[in-house]
C-alpha cells in the first residue's frame, strides 16, 4: 500500500515511517520545500513537497494513496509562536484534510496529544471520555492541538474516515530534535538537571506508538480517540530508572513550583525577550506540569492490539542512542544498559 506520513522528519513521525516501511509499503514523506531529502531517502522513504501553511502545495503528494497519517505539529512552549501553533495545527490541519478529501484518500490517522484530556481527579486516571475546552487546557500548544483534533474528528464521513490516536509521552531511539521526553533523558546524561518539577505523566517506548499508529488505520473506529500509552509515573521515578539503567548517579532535587515559575519568568525574560532565543524554561512548560496526566490505556490495547513493551527498555535505548550519536559530550558508553531491544541507528 501507498501512505503519506507528515511530519516523517521528528521523532513519532519518523517511528511512523520506519514501521510501515518495514512492513513492506510505500511511504511518502510530506517536507517542506526547503528541507534536504536526502536523509528520507536513504531511509527508504519518497520525499515529496508540501507546506502545511500552503493549502495549494498539499494536493500532489495525496494523489494515489491509500492513506494518511498526520503526525505533524508545531510543538512549542514559546509565547512568540502563539499565532504560528494554530496556524500550522488547526489551520493546517483542516487544509490538509481537504486536499486528502479531494484526492480521494479514504483514510486518515491523526496524531493529536494525551495532553488535550481534562486532567483527572486525585486518584483515577484520565481515558478518552475525559473531554476538555481550550481555555481549560494550560498552554497554546495544548489548545492548537485540541482544536487540531476537532477539526480531525469534524471530517470524518461516509468518505473519508478519520482515527484519532493520542500518544502519551513517548521516548526511545531517534529522537533528532529531541522532544521534551527526550529531553529529561538528556540532560540527566548531561548532568544538567540539579532539579524538577513534580509531575503524573505517563511514558510509551516510541515504537509501541508507530505500531499503535499503523493499528489505528488497521483496526480502529472512524470518529473514535485512543489512547497510545503505557506507564503512569513521576520524574523522581524516572530518574530512578535512569541511573539504574544507564549506572549512572545522578540526584536532582525535585524544585517547589513557585521557585520553578519564578525561575522561568527570569529565564523567558532573558531568552525569550532580550535574547530572542527560545528559553531553556518556558513558563507554560512549567505551567504544563500542573495539568497531570496519569490515564487509562486499555481501550487501545483492547480494540487495536496495543502493545505494552517495557519502558524502562525503551528508557535505556533512548540513553544509549544520544550516547552513540554524540549528544553527551565527553561520555562514549554508558556504564550499565540491560538488555532490551536494540537501539536504532
Amino acid at each position: 500500500m501507498r501512505f503519506v506520513v507528515t511530519g516523517a522528519t521528528g521523532f513519532v513521525g519518523g517511528a511512523v515511517a520506519a514501521h510501515l516501511t518495514a512492513l513492506g509499503h510505500e511511504v511518502r514523506a510530506l517536507v517542506r520545500p526547503r528541507h534536504e531529502p536526502t536523509a528520507l531517502r536513504t531511509r527508504g522513504l519518497v520525499p515529496v513537497a508540501g507546506d502545511l501553511l500552503d493549502e495549494a502545495s498539499l494536493a500532489p503528494a495525496l494523489e494515489g494513496v491509500d492513506g494518511l497519517f498526520h503526525v505533524a505539529a508545531l510543538y512549542s512552549f514559546a509565547s512568540r509562536d502563539a499565532q504560528l501553533l494554530y496556524r500550522t495545527n488547526v489551520d493546517g490541519t483542516a487544509s490538509l484534510l481537504k486536499a486528502a478529501r479531494a484526492a480521494g484518500v479514504r483514510r486518515v490517522v491523526y496524531t493529536s496529544s494525551s495532553g488535550v484530556l481534562h486532567a483527572p481527579p486525585s486518584g483515577r486516571l484520565a481515558d478518552e471520555t475525559f473531554d476538555a475546552e481550550p481555555a481549560g487546557l494550560p498552554d497554546h500548544y495544548h489548545r492548537s492541538k485540541l482544536l487540531g483534533e476537532r477539526a480531525a474528528l469534524a471530517a470524518n464521513d461516509s468518505s473519508m474516515a478519520v482515527v484519532v490516536v493520542n500518544p502519551t509521552a513517548p521516548v526511545g531511539p531517534g529522537d533528532v530534535k529531541p522532544t521534551p521526553t527526550g529531553r529529561i533523558v538528556l540532560e540527566f546524561l548531561r548532568r544538567r538537571t540539579p532539579g524538577y518539577v513534580e509531575v503524573d505523566l505517563n511514558i510509551v517506548d516510541v515504537r509501541d506508538v508507530a505500531a499503535g499508529h499503523v493499528a489505528g488505520f488497521e483496526r480502529g473506529r472512524p470518529g473514535q480517540r485512543y489512547l497510545l500509552g503505557n506507564a503512569n509515573v513521576d520524574l523522581a521515578g524516572i530518574y530512578k530508572t535512569l541511573a539504574r539503567v544507564t549506572g549512572l548517579r545522578r540526584r536532582p532535587v525535585r524544585v517547589p513550583y513557585p521557585v520553578a515559575i519564578a525561575a522561568a519568568c527570569i529565564d523567558e525574560t532573558i531568552e525569550g525577550r532580550l535574547l530572542r532565543r527560545d528559553p531553556y524554561v518556558p513558563i507554560a512548560g512549567i505551567r504544563a506540569t500542573r495539568h497531570r496526566m496519569h490515564v487509562d490505556c486499555s481501550k487501545a490495547v483492547r480494540e487495536l492490539g496495543f502493545p505494552q513493551s517495557p519502558v524502562d527498555a525503551a528508557l535505556a535505548d533512548a540513553a544509549s542512542w544520544f550516547v552513540e550519536h554524540g549528544y553527551v559530550r565527553g561520555l562514549r558508553e554508558l556504564p550499565a544498559r540491560p538488555p532490551g531491544r536494540p537501539a536504532s541507528s
